[in-house]
């Protein structure tokens, strides 16, 4: 028995002869025509696609066994096309193996060994099913039915097609961990407390910022007929946006302050009202309403009811402590912080990642904008907490984020006392290649350039000269030096108890 680069062992050899005369003995009829449509309908993967980008129209679940599919199947492909057809030549079966009608014409020109139509479908079909076992049921005798096609129509012999299959088996068992199922958040919960009553508005102060928009008296208009009886401030383009809240809060007989406008005018209203013990009612004015949206007010129906019925929570507060300017004369500030604190390339990722997701979706828009945001960018060298860390990204959310990835959009819990601490770091060797490989997997959470924690008490410092810092959107340059600590329940908003 010999073995050649051009000829499979004897033994196996025989094998497959014996097989595929067995094959070749089958009388001709319509299944002939099927298996000849369904092996060309799997060329280049067609087949495959197709059913993936119905599979997509359904989204949870089947969306995600649909993305599992393609992974699998696009690694299997390269394995089978760029690897082993390359280090295993061998030849296809000749035409006196099979009956003429049913040979399949024209031959395939590159090596038998292996499959790649038997490693795509089982790739598929196998990571589909484990995401979703009903569908992988369903496309499992569809992948067998495509294997079958290339012996019943002499494109390859049954080792390939044996040897394809182990190999899709493989790609799919290799990257169920890639893009991984998302735990389930955790449930809403808020502590309740009891609010002033405010029907129709009455004892509410509200500071309306439209960043000096066109729309600002028509928005004024809008939000006096909801509440008729309640104060309400226009804050102009040029104005002190906090010495404008400062004056709506210290009104003689406001009992509760109202805000319309951006994070950052939010996080302004918030520190006044914990200033001055009022309760504050979030209006969703801004372009994203990312605390209006975790305190149950996305809508003014909810905020309005709420407030007509005195129902409200308690939410810890982020104190930020800012040193900017030169050495000698340093400026110190203290804000308040709502929502999240960055500094990297973190404000990039989400500016391309909301630019990118009415299109594409939030998972498809994470991904992209990710690729694009660090294939350009370069890493910041910061000192946290005292160790000295080369990163991408230093995120810090007030309060735990889910899911606990790159991407974090959910704030389930306003009062769990601590801060979300995440840093991408460019520590490791092959920074970017570890990083954008993360990304493409989508284990970025799992990753060891991801580190992931959470304190009640952070400081950053840059490491050479002054850093770029982001609290709730607002863009501070020049930053030395800054700490973080948490304000435990010192909010009181209102809140829909349902």
């Amino acid at each position: 028995m010999r073995s050649t680069l051009r000829k499979a062992p004897g033994r196996l050899a025989r094998f497959d002869r014996k097989l595929v005369r067995a094959v070749s003995a089958f009388p001709g009829g319509g299944h002939d025509e099927f298996f000849r449509q369904l092996s060309a309908a799997a060329n280049k993967g067609k087949l495959w696609f197709g059913i993936a980008a119905v599979m997509a129209l359904v989204p949870g679940r089947t969306r995600r066994a649909s993305v599992h599919g393609l992974l699998a199947q696009g690694v299997a492909s390269g394995i089978t096309n760029l690897g082993f057809k390359t280090l295993l030549p061998r030849a296809r079966p000749l035409p006196e193996h099979l009956p003429a009608f049913r040979f399949v014409h024209p031959q395939p020109t590159s090596s038998s060994m292996p499959s790649g139509h038997s490693a795509s479908a089982v790739a598929f079909a196998l990571g589909v099913g484990l995401v979703h076992p009903a569908i992988g049921a369903v496309l499992a005798p569809l992948a067998a039915g495509v294997a079958y096609s290339r012996v019943h129509t002499g494109a390859h012999w049954p080792s390939d097609v044996v040897f394809g299959s182990a190999i899709g088996a493989g790609a799919a068992l290799v990257t169920r961990k890639w893009w991984p199922v998302r735990p389930p958040f955790p449930e809403t919960r808020r502590t309740a407390v009891k609010a002033a009553e405010l029907p129709g508005g009455r004892g509410l102060g509200i500071a309306v910022n439209t960043l000096g928009g066109s729309y600002a008296a028509e928005t004024a208009e809008a939000l006096q007929k909801v509440f008729p009886e309640a104060y309400i401030q226009e804050i102009a383009g040029n104005d002190d946006v906090a010495g404008e809240i400062t004056a709506v809060a210290t009104r003689p007989g406001t009992v509760a302050l109202g805000v319309w406008g951006g994070d950052g005018t939010v996080g302004t209203a918030a520190a006044a009202a914990v200033e001055h013990y009022l309760p504050l009612l979030v209006l969703p004015g801004g372009t994203l309403n990312h605390f209006a949206r975790d305190a149950g007010t996305p809508t003014l129906e909810d905020a309005v009811m709420a407030a007509a019925r005195g129902e409200a929570a308690a939410a810890d507060i982020g104190q930020v402590a800012v040193e900017r300017g030169l050495p000698g004369s340093p400026e110190r500030l203290q804000l308040s912080m709502l929502n999240t604190a960055s500094i990297g390339l973190y404000p990039n990722l989400v500016r391309r990642r909301e630019q990118l997701q009415p299109a594409l979706g939030k998972p498809l828009a994470g991904v992209v904008a990710m690729l694009r945001t660090f294939a350009a960018g370069t890493p910041t060298t910061l000192i946290v907490d005292g160790v000295r860390h080369k990163l991408w990204i230093l995120y810090i959310g007030r309060g735990r984020y889910y899911p606990r990835d790159h991407a974090p959009l959910v704030r389930p819990v306003l009062d769990d006392g601590v801060f979300d601490l995440r840093m991408i770091t460019a520590d490791e060797s092959f920074a970017r290649l570890r990083l954008l490989w993360a990304v493409l997997t989508g284990t970025v959470a799992s990753s060891r350039i991801t580190h992931l924690s959470e304190s009640t008490r952070i400081r950053v410092e840059p490491a050479d000269s002054t850093m770029v810092l982001a609290v709730d959107g607002e863009v501070m340059p020049a930053v030395r030096a800054v700490e973080f600590s948490v304000q435990p329940a010192a909010l009181t908003y209102y809140s829909p108890a349902r």
